[in-house]
């Protein structure tokens, strides 16, 4: 199919790469979110991460993976479409995702409740999704709450994998730029160019924080000031406790802090969820949990259950009421 193939229904997102906008099969009327790209200022083509978020998707195919269903150009210009999906986890910032319809926002929207059944039915699909992607050898690099999306029938999606990466290739090298600075691991913000899954795990720990709280757990704003917030909370790293921390590109000694206890921080959470938070937010990679491993901890097991799908779908809002609610800063800044 083809651009003549969709009618366009309303602008959805627009952002630095490109515009999202909702449109409709004309043959079939199912909905769609088509995702136009934006030539990079003074090339040719499409931008290189285009290119492998659409090759990365053809091959990914789960439940709780955005689904793509083609790619065509119109005008020059690369247009990917993507199953249509009503809500994101958080207001949509300045990267380009998929916002849902008006103000039907989850972490912005606080009349809508976030008990414990609701956070583990969200945090169950989305390491589900994070789950089947590293076991494809897929790194996402950029989770945070804007691109853990939900569909119309309340299964969450990871989106977004335009900095998602292949990994496996013993010695291999990747950027430490990458995952919004809010998300981002202590590694990446020490420099590393050796790393793996445990970097989405890290990001995943700040989502789960942030499920609780409904406010970000390191809203920093520079990379030593996000550093800064995570030994607050955390603990100041030693060769000890992350073995060759001192040896990483950007390594540099912080003053001595010792950790604050969850419990002090998270006083509404239960044990067993500190004991998830505390592993997916250790300092050193190696000592945190795997998707499959996050998937198995007792968190889960223990009352309440989690929510089904059709639970975490939020009811929609008089209009009135979906104007309001509090600014934050953009998490997008890097």
């Amino acid at each position: 199919m083809g651009h003549a193939d969709y009618e366009k229904i309303e602008v959805v997102g627009e952002g630095t790469f490109g515009v999202v906008t909702r449109a409709r099969v004309i043959k079939t009327g199912q909905e769609v979110a088509i995702k136009k790209i934006r030539k990079p200022s003074g090339k040719n083509g499409a931008d290189l991460s285009t290119l492998r978020e659409t090759m990365l998707l053809a091959e990914l195919r789960h439940q709780h993976v955005i689904e793509s269903s083609e790619a065509y150009s119109h005008n020059s210009a690369l247009s990917l479409v993507f199953e249509f999906c009503v809500l994101d986890l958080e207001k949509a910032h300045s990267s380009l995702t998929f916002p849902p319809r008006p103000m039907l926002q989850i972490l912005r929207d606080k009349t809508t409740p976030l008990d414990t059944s609701r956070i583990k039915g969200y945090l169950l699909g989305a390491f589900r999704g994070l789950a089947f992607c590293h076991a494809n050898w897929v790194l996402h690099r950029d989770l945070k709450p804007g691109n853990l999306l939900l569909n119309a029938s309340g299964h969450v999606k990871l989106a977004d994998f335009g900095l998602a990466r292949f990994y496996g290739s013993p010695g291999r090298k990747f950027t430490g730029q990458v995952v919004t600075r809010w998300y981002r691991p202590p590694e990446l913000l020490f420099g590393a160019k050796h790393y793996g899954p445990a970097v989405d795990l890290w990001s995943m720990g700040c989502i789960f924080a942030e499920l609780m709280t409904r406010a970000p757990l390191f809203p920093g704003g520079s990379d030593i000031d996000q550093l800064s917030r995570v030994f607050s909370l955390r603990g100041t790293p030693t060769d000890e406790s992350w073995p060759a921390v001192s040896k990483l590109p950007d390594y540099i000694q912080f003053k001595e802090v010792a950790p604050v206890p969850l419990p002090t921080r998270f006083p509404a959470a239960s044990p067993a969820a500190l004991r998830l938070l505390g592993d997916l937010l250790s300092l050193d990679p190696e000592q945190r949990p795997s998707a499959d491993k996050a998937l198995a901890h007792a968190f889960f097991d223990q009352a309440p259950p989690a929510a089904s799908p059709a639970e975490l779908v939020p009811r929609a809002r008089p209009p009135a009421a979906q104007q309001r609610g509090e600014k934050r800063p953009n998490p997008d800044a890097r």
